[in-house]
């Protein structure tokens, strides 16, 4: 090291993220240059590393109930955060017994630079992506026009692996040959380090994250284009020669980066991964023998969490890496996330909001379609039409609850058990569930055939952020969410023997495809959710354009 590295400062390469806010705690992560002490709010921690790249994440657990606390970035002392560049001054509102709470939401945004203009006409690379809802969204929050939400609920591919930007395919040229698998997608964890770095840079996303709470939960894109669809496509992966260096990659960096900033400050005090990644002198080793095991054992680890807002419980589901695939089950989450779901569902809530990357609740036509293809890779029609129904699987992304038919069968008796209540416990007013992925956003009323009394049940998806369909794209999704191919493919399920939804759900605002932003508000034993779309060309770039608002319950 020569003397200039020794003298430089240490720097902010990415953050401050306001990973949690309560009543009285928060939690802050940051990405350094190199090691050092981070200081927030009076309370400092050191930096971690792994593989070279250093972190920190810092609990504040003394802060004034229902307040409004502005704060800064110390670097061994040195103040790094805020910028000076007109933007409000990030701060961290703690709450205080209040039962409203404001969530906002959606899934798939692209890490591609922002377009310089947005003025018509439009080239034909801002045609394709659009402008960025949850960019747009960071403007309107900092200029007062919105109310202060509660979190950002960022529903998968906060990243995405497999399609990247052409900055990050510089940088993967200048490390490697592109000419060699995997070619220019990701290879590894230096290079989704430079993934979440564009992502996260853009200084009204960097603003964003700084200030409001946000969770998090990984999803295909994040690892790979139908990642985890099916045993067999597990098996095809783990020959690859540089499916390892990927996988284990996206795990260390989903820990690294998403997941340990999702951990309320009771699960923080459990995690013993974080205790011996912070007495490590470089994490590195450790990590990827744990992302090993992560992607070979779903028991292993445990992604799902929960975040509560008054008398509103949030439940994040891994519907992703919690699979069990192999040649004799197939079930989209494990006995024990299954297990722990169960038991963090219990209690009298208000509402009780259930995320997962997936829908549940598809177009009944793409759900039967999805049934029957599992039934037929599975060899109800033979073998030859197996190997088909794998090549259809994997071509078109046959990979939601419907085409785990046991576990949407088990998820629907869950939600039962829940609307119906107990003797001990009023049921919910609303159970919502949440969903991304699909790149179109709707709102479905689910009847799951409960009682009079019981909680009212809605999905609400929203995607993309940023990414939305082309137009063939868009014609497929409406051609089999078509009453024709509902009767079609209902038909083909059933002589594949698979027997009908135990559950009835209908669109109370059919699929829309722009890019968009959702925001669930509930108030009390109230609720009702906004949908927004970015502006089109021609419109004014700089709102968003509500598109539907429902109320789903009254006080």
């Amino acid at each position: 090291m020569d003397a200039d590295q020794v003298h430089r400062p240490v720097e902010l390469v990415l953050g401050p993220l306001l990973r949690y806010a309560g009543t009285e705690s928060a939690t802050f992560w940051v990405e350094t240059s190199a090691p050092c002490e981070v200081e927030i709010l009076d309370h400092r921690t050191q930096t971690f590393a792994v593989d070279g790249h250093h972190f920190a994440l810092l609990l504040v657990d003394d802060l004034p109930p229902g307040s409004v606390v502005p704060y800064d970035v110390r670097l061994n002392g040195r103040v790094v955060w805020p910028p000076e560049d007109g933007r409000p001054r990030c701060a961290v509102h703690t709450r205080k017994e209040e039962r409203r709470v404001s969530l906002v939401f959606g899934s798939c945004r692209i890490g591609d630079p922002q377009p310089s203009s947005t003025e018509p006409p439009w080239p034909e690379e801002l045609k394709r992506t659009g402008i960025d809802a949850l960019r747009t969204y960071a403007c309107r929050l900092q200029q007062g026009e919105l109310e202060w939400p509660d979190a950002l609920l960022l529903l998968g591919d906060q990243v995405y692996a497999d399609e990247v930007s052409p900055a990050t395919v510089e940088f993967i040229r200048s490390r490697r040959d592109t000419n060699e698998p995997p070619g220019v997608e990701v290879a590894d964890f230096e290079e989704y380090t430079q993934l979440y770095r564009e992502s996260w840079s853009d200084p009204e996303i960097r603003w964003l994250l700084s200030t409001v709470p946000s969770v998090m939960i990984f999803d295909d894109h994040d690892v790979h284009d139908d990642w985890n669809i099916s045993w067999a496509w597990v098996s095809d992966m783990r020959r690859k020669s540089w499916w390892d260096d990927r996988i284990t990659g996206a795990f260390m960096s989903y820990w690294v980066y998403q997941h340990i900033g999702n951990l309320s400050p009771p699960e923080l005090a459990e995690e013993g991964l974080l205790r011996d990644v912070r007495r490590d002198d470089d994490a590195g080793p450790r990590l990827r023998d744990w992302a090993r095991r992560w992607d070979r054992e779903s028991a292993a680890s445990r992604w799902a969490f929960y975040r509560d807002f008054g008398d509103t419980r949030l439940l994040v589901v891994d519907s992703r890496a919690a699979r069990v695939l192999s040649d004799e089950q197939r079930e989209m989450i494990d006995e024990e996330e299954w297990d722990w779901l169960i038991e963090h569902s219990l209690g009298d809530f208000d509402h009780l909001v259930i995320a997962s990357t997936l829908p549940v609740f598809m177009a009944p036509g793409i759900h039967h379609l999805e049934a029957w293809n599992e039934a037929v890779c599975a060899g109800s029609w033979g073998r030859t039409m197996a190997r088909l129904a794998e090549k259809l699987r994997r071509g078109v992304d046959l990979e939601h609850w419907s085409a785990f038919n046991t576990s949407f069968e088990r998820l629907c008796d869950w939600l039962r058990r829940i609307a119906e209540g107990n003797a001990a416990t009023r049921p919910p007013a609303t159970i919502v569930l949440l969903g991304g992925d699909v790149h179109n956003a709707s709102l479905s009323q689910v009847d799951l055939g409960a009682t009079s009394d019981a909680s009212r049940v809605y999905q609400v998806v929203c995607s993309p952020f940023r990414n939305p369909l082309s137009a063939t794209q868009r014609h497929v999704v409406r051609l089999t969410g078509s009453r024709g191919a509902a009767l079609l493919f209902s038909l083909l399920a059933r002589l594949a023997g698979v027997p009908a939804p135990s559950a009835q759900w209908n669109f109370v605002r059919r699929p829309t495809f722009d890019n968009s932003i959702g925001e669930l508000t509930l108030d009390h034993r109230a609720a009702h959710v906004t949908l927004q779309r970015s502006a089109r060309e021609g419109e004014d770039a700089g709102h968003l354009h509500p598109f539907h608002v429902t109320e789903l319950s009254k006080d």
